[in-house]
Order: C-alpha cells, then sequence, then structure tokens
C-alpha cells in the first residue's frame, strides 16, 4: 500500500484540524517586523472542530498547540546569542509598574496574585507571556462534538495531594473558592469502575500487534499467557511480581533504600532481582509519565516511591523488601478539575482581571467563556500581555541602590520597554541568565542545571468510546509504541460542565509520548528528545496518532478515518521542572541545592516558577511565586 493510500484509509485527509503552517518546525516564522526581529502571530486552528465562528478563541484552538510555532523564536535567538546583534533599542512605552512579572503560569499568576494582596488593590502589575494563551503548562483544551462542549487538561493535570500543600498554598486555593472535598462527589469514582487496563505489544518490539486485557487485574501467568512474549520472558515478568522476594536480605531499610538510590530499576531488575535483560522492553516506558524517561535512567528507589497515578500498572520486584512508607496516607488522585488545573489559573486570573472570566465560584469558572479582550486594558491595574516575549530584564542603576528594573520584550515584532519598580521572572529558570546576564557567573550556573522534560500531551476528541467498552478498558499501556499510555479521560463533572458517562457519547483521549532516548544520562535525554519533539511536524504526530489508535482498537470497530472529530498536541519542550534524582545528581546540602543557589534575590529582581523549588507541582509553583513577592515587598 502506498502511503498516500493509507493516509487515506487513517483519515489524514479528513478537514479536522487546521495543519500548522510552519509544518511544526517553526524556526523562523517568516513574517518580519521591525529591526528583523520574528513577528509573533497567534496560531490559527479550526477551532471547535470549525463549527465556531470564534476561530481565534485560545482554549478551542486545535492541531499543534502547548508550545506553538511561533512562540519561541525570539527566546532561541536570545539562547543563541544572535537577538542583539540586529534588535537596536527597544521603543519605550512610557507604562510605569509596580511590579512586572515574566511568565504568565501558574507561578507568574501567583506573584501578581499575593502581590496584589498584601500591597493593595492599587498597585499596577504587567504579567508577560510568550504564548498565546494564559497558564503556562495549566492550558485548557476544548473540543465541541456533535454540539457537545468536551474539556481537558492541555497540561497540569491535577491538585495533587492538596492535603500536603503548604499553608501559603491552601489559603489561595481556599481564597480562590477551591474547595477539594467537592471532588470526592465531582469526579465519579464508579464510571469505569468495570473497566481495566490492557498492554499493547506492537509488532516492531514484540514481533506481533497484539491487545491484551485484564492488566494487573488478571493472575500475571494467565495474562502473560495471552501475550507475544517468548514463554521465559513470561515466565521472569510473573516471577518479579509474584516471587515477593527480598532480594537485599541483610541489609536494614536505610541500606537498601540507599543501594536503591544508586541504580536505576533496570538495573534493579536484572543485577539485583537477576531477572533476563528481555523483560525490559516490557517495564521500559513505566516511567516515561512522571519523569519523561524510560527506566534506565530513573533510580530503582525512586520509582518505588512514586507509584503510578493512574493504576494501571505497579513496579515489580518491591514487595519483598520491606522497605516502609507511608501508602496508607495517600489521597486518591481525584483533585482534577474538567480542564485539569487551567480552571486555577482561570480562578487566579478572575482574581486579578475580574471583567476577563465571568462568574463567581469554582463550579461556575469550568464553563465560564474567557474574554481575551479585557486581559490588557490600559485601565485596568493588573494587566496581561500574551504573546509578549521578555528579552531582557536590568536595573536602571546599580542592583543594589536602583529603585526600578527595565523589562524589555517582543510583541508582533516590535522590541519595547517598560519599567516596574520590581521584577519577578517566574519564566523557565534556565532562561533567567540570558534575561538577566548581569547575574552572578555561580548563580547563572545554577539556574542552567535546570533541564526541562520535554513530553507530548495529546488530546483526541472521538464520536463515541463504544470500542473501550467492548474491550472491558479504559487504559493502554503500550511500551514500544510512539505515545506509550493512552487512556479514557478523568471522568469529572462540576457545575454546569457533565462529563460523557455513556459510551456512545463523545469523549477524549489523552495519549502521552516523551521523546526519550534511552541509553543516555536524564539530562542529555531530555535534551536530545527536546530536539526531537520541536523538529517532528504536526502530520506526524497525526499520522501516528491515527495508526496507533486503528492498531490497538479496529478489533473492537474503531476506525480512525470515521471516529476521530478533532486532535490537540500539546508540545512541552520545556515540560515538568527538572527534579533531582540520586541516580545522576550529585547530593547537596540544602542550601547548595542550584534551585536554591539559582534563585537568589538580585536587587529588584526575584526569581520563582516550580523550576526554582525543583519540583514540578502546582503547590510549589505557588511557593516560590509567594517567596519572591517576599523578597520584594520585605526590601520595599
Amino acid at each position: 500500500m502506498t502511503e498516500v493510500n493509507r493516509d487515506r484509509l487513517l483519515g489524514m485527509n479528513r478537514r479536522i484540524t487546521r495543519r500548522d503552517f510552519l509544518n511544526g518546525v517553526a524556526l523562523s516564522i517568516g513574517a518580519l517586523g521591525v529591526a528583523g526581529l520574528p513577528a509573533f502571530a497567534p496560531a490559527q486552528s479550526d477551532a471547535r472542530n470549525g463549527s465556531d465562528p470564534d476561530a481565534t478563541y485560545p482554549p478551542a484552538l486545535t492541531g499543534m498547540r502547548g508550545l506553538a510555532p511561533g512562540s519561541y523564536d525570539v527566546a532561541h535567538a536570545l539562547r543563541d546569542g544572535t537577538f542583539w546583534e540586529n534588535a537596536g533599542n527597544p521603543t519605550d512605552t512610557h507604562e510605569a509598574y509596580d511590579l512586572v512579572v515574566v511568565g504568565g503560569g501558574i507561578s507568574g499568576l501567583a506573584a501578581a496574585y499575593f502581590y496584589r494582596k498584601q500591597a493593595g488593590n492599587a498597585t499596577r502589575i504587567l504579567i508577560l507571556d510568550n504564548n498565546d494563551d494564559f497558564g503556562g503548562h495549566a492550558r485548557r483544551n476544548e473540543f465541541r462534538v456533535a454540539g457537545r462542549l468536551l474539556l481537558s487538561n492541555g497540561g497540569t493535570q491535577s491538585i495533587e495531594s492538596p492535603s500536603q500543600y503548604s499553608e501559603v498554598a491552601k489559603a489561595a486555593l481556599t481564597d480562590l473558592g477551591v474547595h477539594t472535598k467537592v471532588f470526592y462527589k465531582a469526579y465519579d469514582e464508579k464510571l469505569y469502575s468495570h473497566l481495566g487496563t490492557a498492554c499493547f505489544f506492537d509488532k516492531e518490539t514484540f514481533q506481533e500487534d497484539r491487545l491484551v486485557a485484564g492488566m494487573g487485574s488478571t493472575a500475571w501467568p494467565e495474562f502473560l499467557n495471552k501475550s507475544p512474549l517468548p514463554q521465559k520472558v513470561q515466565q521472569e515478568i510473573a516471577r518479579l511480581y509474584d516471587e515477593k522476594k527480598d532480594y537485599l536480605a541483610g541489609l536494614t531499610r536505610e541500606q537498601k533504600q540507599m543501594r536503591l538510590a544508586k541504580i536505576s530499576y533496570a538495573g534493579f531488575l536484572t543485577e539485583i532481582c537477576k531477572a533476563d535483560p528481555a523483560v525490559l522492553p516490557f517495564f521500559q516506558s513505566y516511567t516515561n509519565d512522571l519523569f519523561a524517561v524510560g527506566i534506565d535512567a530513573v533510580s530503582a528507589l525512586a520509582c518505588y516511591r512514586n507509584p503510578d497515578d493512574y493504576g494501571g500498572y505497579q513496579y515489580a520486584g518491591f514487595e519483598g523488601l520491606d522497605l516502609g512508607g507511608d501508602e496508607e496516607n495517600e489521597e486518591p488522585y481525584i483533585f482534577h478539575f474538567p480542564d485539569g488545573n487551567a480552571s486555577i489559573a482561570r480562578l487566579l486570573v478572575r482574581s486579578l482581571i475580574p471583567e476577563a472570566i465571568p462568574g463567581h465560584t469554582m463550579e461556575d469558572v469550568v464553563t465560564a467563556q474567557a474574554n481575551y479582550g479585557e486581559l490588557d486594558r490600559p485601565s485596568s491595574f493588573v494587566r496581561i500581555r500574551l504573546n509578549s516575549t521578555a528579552v531582557r530584564a536590568r536595573h536602571s542603576g546599580a542592583p543594589d541602590s536602583s529603585r526600578q528594573v527595565e523589562v524589555s520584550y517582543v510583541q508582533a515584532g516590535k522590541l519595547k520597554k517598560v519599567t516596574g519598580k520590581c521584577c519577578v521572572l517566574a519564566c523557565y529558570n534556565s532562561m533567567v541568565p540570558y534575561l538577566c546576564p548581569e547575574l552572578p557567573e555561580k548563580q547563572k550556573e545554577a539556574l542552567h542545571y535546570c533541564v526541562k522534560e520535554p513530553l507530548i500531551y495529546t488530546h483526541v476528541a472521538i464520536r463515541n468510546w463504544t470500542a473501550f467498552h467492548k474491550l472491558g478498558i479504559r487504559q493502554i499501556v503500550s511500551p514500544g509504541s510512539y505515545h506509550s499510555f493512552t487512556m479514557l479521560d478523568f471522568p469529572v463533572s462540576l457545575g454546569a460542565y457533565q462529563f460523557p458517562s455513556k459510551p456512545e457519547e463523545p469523549m477524549v483521549l489523552f495519549m502521552l509520548r516523551t521523546p526519550c532516548k534511552p541509553g543516555l544520562p536524564r539530562r542529555d535525554q531530555y535534551r536530545m528528545g527536546r530536539y526531537e519533539l520541536i523538529s517532528t511536524p504536526f502530520s506526524e504526530f497525526e499520522r501516528n496518532i491515527r495508526e496507533q489508535l486503528n492498531r490497538m482498537l479496529a478489533p473492537a470497530g474503531f476506525d480512525s478515518a470515521r471516529d476521530i472529530a478533532a486532535i490537540t498536541v500539546n508540545r512541552w519542550a520545556h515540560g515538568y521542572a527538572y527534579e533531582y534524582d540520586s541516580l545522576f545528581d550529585p547530593h547537596w546540602a540544602p542550601e547548595q541545592r542550584p534551585c536554591v543557589i539559582g534563585r537568589k534575590q538580585f536587587g529588584r529582581i526575584s526569581i520563582a516558577n516550580a523550576d526554582a523549588g525543583a519540583s514540578a507541582y502546582t503547590n510549589v509553583a505557588m511557593d516560590q511565586a509567594y517567596r519572591a513577592v517576599q523578597e520584594q515587598l520585605q526590601g520595599a
């Protein structure tokens, strides 16, 4: 079969999304503004499956989203040292603010929220963000299928373990109107209770395409006997799960943990559990979702301490080790708005600019239509300026005595500047040395240590989910496939939003890809994966999505050409904040961790973002915003 014919059968010719006009590469956006600067144009798309005349509403845009084409050109030029060669001098907007925030994600929005709460509603704040939507990774995806609104998270998924939030973060959520107990009713834990997990064995890795249901719920020998794995490999995997042996007998609990901290999970299976290396492809992608790399680059201890939130799999080999832990104190993974933590970003925007997000509660924010025209009104005390990439933050005078920070940015190809009494850089911390080259060298070196995890959060709107229902599954682990995990979306109904509870109704599928490169150190895998991610066109993502869904689900009647209504690929080249791991990172004293050195206050400039806490969670983003704001208010 020719590639053209194959694409036609997959439905590649169907007009469901706009193919990104830069073909996903976007090394230059083509149109030039003044001084030869790239002119950012917000991505256009067949929003809401082409049924809505407002085709520029950011949450409803489909195709390539997240780090969309054109949103990073200026930042990359700044990183590469070419930006200022032809940039010239910025045009003075003559705008003066009490606070200028760089980065409109959770941390940047929280910084504005905390500053305003303490300094008063009359303070003037500007938030700059390079994307065409606010929220950073807390991005909202909207679809309309057969007239029905479907919501999903384009990035940050959930409020994880809210009881463990700091008092500052807890108070902020309460003040914003978020009451986590609501989710015990809003999240339908019964909807998928009769549906399980399947594993898809692909022919490229396992010699045959085969979907096997019952993973984790059927006895391992029985489940594996239905797979195309060789008999010896089946027996080895079953042994790892079932024998519950203490492979580190004779060591204390502390000694066992120290040993597991210095060996990868792959090494644990083969060197400590003495498993045949042939079992590794089955387990390889278990760590992809949380760590964005495979089991070759994550310590065994980290795997033990971080079980799968989705309940799709469990790590083998630990049950007989008596490692301890506080599993009994874990909270369920249910604290999830229909659009993930995008609702928290929307609540923060509502608190700052009430006209932009109508409503008053955590329930009505879910279906509220954001008014993007209100975000940057000259008459507002707080302004959010999208499509604006910061390129410099410097003091007007010596950092230790200056009373003002000048912030330059590019918007629509034009270089401009504003001033603020102080500035919070709540952006990707590795970009901070380029924005503020006057920082001490030791601090810049520490900031560069952060290498965010690249990942793809794809959401596919399908016309019904009867294939999953027929197969008796809600999610699919696919260790050798392009996307390593696929699942039916989180079943949350909140306010006026009702989740599709019947198999005949439209549904959103979540598909995960992490472009890691097994065999390299973790941070190098992230760098290599980022290159692959940026250079992959949307058409390639789409082709792989359609083909993989067909290969997994066609036996149950699924047809990509017929059943896919829309596709949104949320591309996060700089995804999760880098979290230290004992396998590759040194053991630092708390005050010597790179994130602590890197976030040190620099005069009127403070540094926030989850990167500053080396932890990829919403509460950390908030805590770091609070710390940065206190630095500035206490020194005012």
